[in-house]
């Protein structure tokens, strides 16, 4: 590793080097040494960590450049660059409001005149007012006093209440765009002058929670009978504890759970890996191989963990080949019509990733045994030799992309429904409770299954506020 332009690594080796070359050092002030040593090692290395070699993102990288810098001097024009389809605002049939505008015939010339047509212009303007709709239920009497009154809609049960239009748009703020209480009421007394509480906020969102109890059960009996899932976990802050909010998802339904735990109990009380048989794509968490379904692992980590080994240890050169190994084969699969590649040519690239470890092996080998230590238990081995015997352990599950057209290469898509999850938790800081932290996951879920069915947010929440789910879900519920 380098820091500085300082080779942290050799600069270790070689103080070992000259420890070990010394005969009068006392043990103890030996094993001093080693300790420091350790820990200048392991802090090198947690400074060396960024997006490229770890899991931490980019926005934490340091003096990270952006990749279209705005402004910059990259010689291209603002906007659609050369090739962009693009799309062009065009004038509308029939405008809401049209305004005559004459002419001054003061500023004409001399003459007769007649109107011939006119010149059109069109500007796109918005205009967010409240609407209070009044039902007057019909009171009929008759010859003996007996009042009939007509009856109110279903829904229309007080004497003024908010509409199904204001719980959906406020649902929408909320678990989709992801803006707090507060700021939400602000725009409602600003924008439409109508006073909604926090309070009423919170319950638009608990209503919505409670009438998508039936979408529940059916996104995960979906994902159940899936053939292929993507599987994912990140931390979540709950008033100040750490939590973990669980996905499992594909390319046409999501599920948000979240826990107090991260590993099996977890999973098993959301109720849908235990009963998967598919392919389970993730990142090798591995309370996920407890489950008894075909495992596929994701590359992406693998490509970032093989840099680190790369940016730290120059001179192994097994970390180098079999990075770009991977790259090249899930290249070769992108190319083919299939998505899969033929046997003679998958066998190829096997023989050549069991060189890579075996290079590996000799590149690293494991330290022969102190027969002097008494030590019980497993013998402690380093973050790169792990790596190497992970990928080796499971090469099955590391190539499954190019054996199964199904097998994505990366778990991206579990990753990218979580993303939102951690902009949720930068602007809001935590959920309050387990019940907000439960809302937000069953909206959350339904609003991106909707989303990846080509379903609008506010069509999708204003159908739930109507009482039904989108008709795309009930054909397939029945």
């Amino acid at each position: 590793m380098t820091l500085s332009n300082i080779n942290i690594t050799e600069a270790v080796e070689s103080a070992r080097n000259h420890l070990a070359s010394e005969k009068n050092i006392s043990p103890a002030f030996k094993a001093v040494i080693e300790l420091l040593l350790m820990i200048i090692t392991l802090m090198a290395q947690r400074l060396g960590l960024n997006s490229k070699n770890s899991s931490k993102p980019p926005s934490q990288d340091p003096n990270r450049k952006k990749n279209q810098p705005k402004g910059g001097n990259n010689n291209r024009k603002p906007g659609g660059q050369l090739g962009h389809a693009g799309t062009t605002l065009e004038p509308v049939k029939d405008p809401d409001e049209i305004v005559t505008l004459p002419i001054d015939k003061r500023s004409l010339p001399r003459g007769q005149y007649h109107e011939v047509g006119y010149e059109s212009r069109q500007v796109v303007e918005l205009n967010i007012s409240r609407k209070i709709i009044e039902y007057r239920a019909q009171i009929l009497e008759n010859d003996e006093g007996n009042r009939f009154v007509a009856s109110f809609p279903e829904k229309v049960t007080r004497k003024i209440q908010y509409g199904q239009s204001i719980k959906a748009h406020s649902v929408y703020l909320s678990q989709y765009q992801l803006i707090p209480y507060d700021r939400i009421a602000d725009y409602f007394v600003h924008e439409s002058q109508i006073p909604i509480s926090v309070g009423s906020l919170f319950n638009f969102n608990q209503e919505a929670y409670q009438l998508l109890e039936a979408f529940d059960r059916f996104v995960r009996q979906q994902l159940i009978a899936a053939s292929l899932a993507h599987a994912d976990e990140t931390g979540i802050n709950l008033n100040g504890k750490r939590y973990w909010l669980h996905t499992v998802c594909n390319e046409r339904w999501t599920y948000f759970y979240p826990h107090e735990k991260r590993g099996k109990e977890a999973m098993d009380e959301m109720g849908i890996l235990p009963f998967f048989k598919g392919k389970l794509v993730h990142d090798h968490w591995k309370p996920y191989y407890t489950y008894l379904c075909l495992h596929a692992l994701c590359n992406a980590h693998h490509l970032r963990e093989l840099q680190w080994v790369i940016d730290n240890f120059p001179h192994y050169t097994w970390a180098t080949e079999l990075k770009a190994l991977l790259i090249e084969i899930n290249d070769a699969v992108n190319a083919t019509e299939t998505r899969r590649l033929d046997e003679t040519k998958a066998q190829a690239y096997e023989q050549r990733y069991l060189a890579c470890i075996e290079l590996g092996d000799k590149e690293m080998p494991l330290p022969p045994p102190d027969e002097n230590k008494k030590k019980r238990g497993r013998e402690k081995k380093t973050k790169e030799r792990n790596l190497l015997e992970r990928l080796r352990d499971y090469q099955i599950d590391v190539l499954r992309f190019m054996h199964d057209s199904d097998v994505p290469f990366t778990n991206n898509c579990g990753e990218n429904d979580l993303r939102m999850t951690k902009v949720q938790q930068k602007i809001s800081g935590c959920f309050r409770s387990l019940e907000g932290a439960k809302i937000f996951c069953r909206v959350r879920s339904y609003l991106l299954t909707a989303q990846k069915h080509g379903i609008a947010a506010t069509d999708a929440l204003q159908t739930l506020f109507d009482g039904k789910l989108p008709e795309i879900f009930i054909c397939q519920m029945n």
